[in-house]
């Protein structure tokens, strides 16, 4: 019997090719967006879920809490944390700390292989840690012991490809390789170890670990004093202990907090609570825009995981809505089974067999579109999914169980509507389709455009929100400004070299620059207030005399930094407009004003000599936060900040490259545009931007092929009615409105009912931004205006070709 309903099924499909057609079309597609997009969500919620402990590994997370009762997540926490935690419960197996290296973002690894030509490069995501990193993380060595790879504070541990890049095929252990910057100031390093690359699904996304006792960080731990309340430089984890309960764990943390550190928060003005976060909710962990890389949002995945769900409703609503319109044609076929015995049950069969064939035969389909599409989704999400992960044993069974559920999602109402007609009105030719079957239709159609039109909704806001986050002035000159690394060089021989050229109008340096992260700040408060609970946290950053000229920010009060004012130098800054909001100082007051600065039993008094007027230091996700410049005579800086002013830039690149070569000979010259760097903070924006409008397309082009389809049935039905109006004159423009109304109508209804909906969601999605749009009233017009003109010209190709036929073929039959 089975194989008697798979028999007919497959010859009804190849009978009526159109029907087929676009449903095997719509629903791979359907099927394949889902695919590709579960691959993509799958990954996100898979990181660091790899690890062999990855129950029981914590991140050490902390709230400061200031004395208003405002309340801040900071993920790190300074350096005695770790030892005094594991020291303190027996519940902790294992602890250590990563430090991001906020002084370089780059680092020059040389290979030192006697008699071979030496291999120099800079390499980004190098990481300094703990010798018990690699007992709480799980790596998978290629080369070396893990337990054994940081035990030496020269020793070096490579990613797979950087070992490649040093020293090709040959075994990488043991070798030697010299480490520049703060993180090896160019000594050599033995590597102890090779691991296999998971940053693709970890939130720490290393290409080479150093021990913390190197480089920079080293010497600032020794030199530094033991304090619980400064220099929160470093993400502390934990490996509990098995079947350690981690909230009855947290409880207990106020002790420790009690006992180490509530005295001296108490003397800084503020209070501080600690606590365990799980290491695999990192990624998507919202309240923290980083921890060691940039975190994701779930709200995007729930975007995406509608886009998909929404994608495959549109493919199943097509399949319903052409095989109920074809039941006129399949009513015979029905009232003739029906007389001849056919059961209910058995008709159900046969409709839903034709379901499941014409699903397994698009999901064949899907799988080769998804495999040969993704490398484009990758280039479109940033990710590196592989065809293994399609063809895993567990996506086989989703993906088949998928396409099952859709195959009864979408035969489902055709299969109970078509089985129960009545044989006797069938075959005398009283029957005809029912009002629930239209109203069917009607509905499905209209919920289909509603997708539509909020997808379309959805572009356009986003994009608008990009164009914004582009366009927006952050307060300072962004264009023309070149980024060049110093990597622990003398910024002010390279200067002195550089505004010798008439292209180059500005040179300065800084530690920070707008884009990247701030790491530096200081717990202030007015020096006119006695009771100190009432500090800020504030941004600082050190910078030379021509920075604020250079970067072109504007002055509201005072002034700037100058060479004309060596004596800033001592405890002068300059600060924004939110600093004397923090504050409560008044713009016409606050030249003078001083600021004090707790440290060591001592206090350092901040006099204010200029206010700047607000700029975008961070990305406009965040609001303005105070900030504070402060100057630095001193040769070193972490970055130079270069203003030229031609459109020749690659001519002005070249020279400065041969300068740098001239002062730095055995370093590798790099450099970036200030107004990339900046958007780069936008990258996940930028991404969910892409996926959003590829999947618009996609589901647009989808609910034609539906829209195509009952057009073009609904001509077929009315043949010989429009052969009968051309007969009496009617124009052709006249027929194709007669048709075309009836889907435009429903069109209409549909951006009436998405409208709300839409607008509801992109507020939503706007609220990760501090700065953002309006949404106008025209978005909704031209989404609407869009998707008619779609449906017109989907409904008018058949429409027209209806219109255009001779009535003689028409009427023949009567």
């Amino acid at each position: 019997m089975i194989q008697n309903y798979f028999k007919i099924a497959w010859r009804n499909l190849l009978r009526n090719k159109l029907f087929s057609g676009l449903n095997v079309i719509g629903l791979s597609v359907g099927l394949g967006c889902c695919m590709l997009l579960a691959m993509y969500i799958h990954s996100e919620i898979s990181f660091d879920r790899h690890h062999q402990y990855a129950n029981d590994l914590y991140l050490v997370n902390s709230e400061a809490i200031s004395a208003a009762g405002g309340r801040e997540e900071f993920p790190k926490l300074s350096a005695p944390y770790a030892q005094a935690i594991k020291a303190e419960y027996p519940e902790i197996a294992q602890a250590t700390r990563l430090w991001v290296n906020v002084i370089e973002d780059k680092t020059l690894l040389t290979a030192e292989e006697p008699g071979k030509s030496e291999i120099s490069f800079y390499e980004t995501k190098g990481y300094q840690v703990d010798s018990t990193f690699f007992d709480v993380f799980s790596y998978t060595f290629l080369e070396g012991d893990q337990r054994a790879a940081l035990q030496n504070p020269q020793s070096v541990v490579l990613s797979e490809e950087v070992a490649r890049k040093l020293f090709g095929d040959a075994s990488a252990l043991n070798k030697t390789i010299k480490v520049g910057g703060t993180a090896g100031f160019g000594k050599s390093f033995k590597v102890t170890g090779v691991y296999r690359d998971e940053s693709s699904r970890s939130h720490i996304d290393a290409r080479f670990f150093l021990p913390l006792s190197a480089g920079w960080v080293a010497e600032f731990i020794r030199e530094q004093p033991v304090t619980y309340t400064g220099n929160n430089m470093y993400y502390t984890y934990v490996r509990l202990q098995p079947k350690s309960d981690a909230q009855k764990f947290n409880r207990k943390l106020a002790a420790f907090m009690d006992k180490y550190v509530r005295k001296s928060l108490q003397e800084e003005g503020f209070d501080k609570r600690i606590f365990l976060t799980p290491v695999k909710d990192l990624h998507l962990y919202q309240k923290t825009d980083t921890i060691v890389t940039a975190t994701s949002s779930t709200k995007y995945l729930y975007i995406l995981g509608s886009i998909a769900l929404f994608t495959l409703l549109i493919a199943c609503i097509n399949f319903m809505n052409l095989s109920t319109a074809r039941s006129i044609k399949r009513a015979a076929e029905v009232g003739m089974r029906k007389v001849l015995g056919a059961g209910k049950r058995g008709l159900i069969g046969q409709f839903l067999g034709e379901s499941m064939v014409l699903t397994l035969v698009s999901l064949s389909v899907a799988v080769i579109l998804t495999v040969l599409f993704l490398p484009v989704f990758n280039q479109l999400t940033d990710k590196t999914l592989q065809i293994n992960e399609l063809l895993s044993p567990w996506n086989v069974i989703c993906f088949v169980a998928l396409a099952l559920i859709t195959g009864l999602l979408a035969g489902s109402y055709p299969a109970f509507y078509l089985s129960v007609f009545n044989p006797l009105d069938v075959l005398k030719g009283r029957f005809v389709n029912s009002a629930s079957a239209v109203g069917l239709r009607k509905t499905l159609v209209v919920f289909q455009f509603m997708i539509s039109v909020g997808l379309v909704v959805a572009t356009v806001v986003i994009y608008q929100q990009m164009n914004f986050l582009r366009d927006q002035p952050l307060g300072f000159n962004k264009d023309q400004q070149i980024i060049i690394p110093l990597h622990g060089n003398d910024y002010s021989t390279l200067r002195n070299e550089l505004v010798q050229n008439s292209r180059i109008t500005g040179v300065a340096g800084t530690d920070y620059y707008p884009g990247i992260t701030n790491q530096t700040t200081r717990s202030l408060y007015r020096a006119d207030q006695s009771v100190n609970d009432i500090r800020r946290q504030v941004n600082t950053n050190r910078v030379s005399p021509e920075f604020m000229q250079t970067m072109d920010f504007e002055l509201a009060a005072g002034r700037m930094f100058s060479r004309e004012f060596p004596a800033d130098t001592n405890n002068r800054i300059v600060v924004n407009e939110a600093t004397l909001r923090k504050f409560a100082i008044p713009l016409e007051t606050a030249v003078g004003q001083k600021l004090n600065f707790d440290w060591q039993g001592s206090t350092i008094p901040y006099e204010i000599v200029g206010v700047l007027k607000d700029f975008h230091y961070e990305d406009l996700h965040k609001p303005i936060e105070p900030y504070a410049f402060m100057l630095n005579l001193s040769p070193w800086f972490n970055y130079a900040v270069v203003h030229v002013n031609t459109t020749e830039v690659s001519s002005v690149l070249s020279l400065m490259e041969k300068t740098w070569a001239k002062l730095n000979p055995n370093l590798p010259f790099e450099y970036s545009f200030l107004d990339d760097d900046f958007q780069r903070n936008y990258q996940s924006d930028a991404r969910t931007s892409r996926i959003v409008n590829t999947f618009t397309i996609i589901s647009i082009f989808i609910s034609c092929l539906g829209l195509f389809g009952l057009a073009a049935f609904a001509a077929q039905q009315r043949t010989k009615e429009i052969g009968v109006r051309k007969v009496l004159g009617a124009s052709v423009s006249s027929i194709v409105t007669l048709l075309s109304k009836d889907f435009l109508k429903l069109v209409l209804i549909a951006i009436v009912m998405a409208t709300p909906i839409a607008w509801y969601a992109m507020q939503f999605w706007l609220q990760d931004f501090a700065y953002k749009i309006d949404i106008s009233w025209w978005v909704f017009a031209l989404a609407g205006l869009l998707a008619v003109g779609i449906a017109l010209l989907t409904v008018s190709f058949q429409s027209v070709r209806a219109a255009l036929a001779n009535p003689v073929k028409s009427l023949r039959s009567e």
